[in-house]
């Protein structure tokens, strides 16, 4: 799945260590501005992922997936990302306004991640 957005927050770095060595992650909170009411989606970035950066206010599209598991009777859910794309194209619907006698367009100036565009060398989520 992909989400396109702008980074509503960014939550702090978690880190640990389990059975396979030393994990890190990091949750963030995507505004999804394309449809007529916002939606915020929490996705999980994990290891590398967490490196990127990230400020909110900055435009990203975030590929991943979802998993839910199920914990004493109740079940709960993950989108867990493996892909940040930085997302210049990104015009949020809420800054293109038209009404019936005037359309007016805002332009908007994107943020960027430490000056460099995210990349992932493979595709694989682990």
């Amino acid at each position: 799945m992909e989400l396109s957005g702008k980074i509503f927050k960014v939550m702090p770095l978690e880190t640990g260590e389990g059975k396979n060595g030393v994990w890190k992650k990091q949750q963030i909170i995507i505004e999804t501005t394309s449809d007529k009411y916002p939606k915020k989606v929490a996705v999980q970035l994990w290891g590398d992922l967490t490196d990127k950066g990230f400020q909110e206010g900055a435009e990203i599209s975030v590929e991943f997936d979802v998993e839910s598991r199920e914990y004493n009777g109740k079940w709960y859910t993950d989108a867990k990302g493996w892909r940040v794309n930085k997302n210049t194209s990104y015009v949020p619907a809420q800054q293109q306004t038209t009404t019936s006698n005037e359309s007016t367009t805002n332009s908007t100036s994107t943020p960027d991640f430490d000056g460099q565009t995210p990349q992932i060398d493979d595709d694989i989520p682990f």
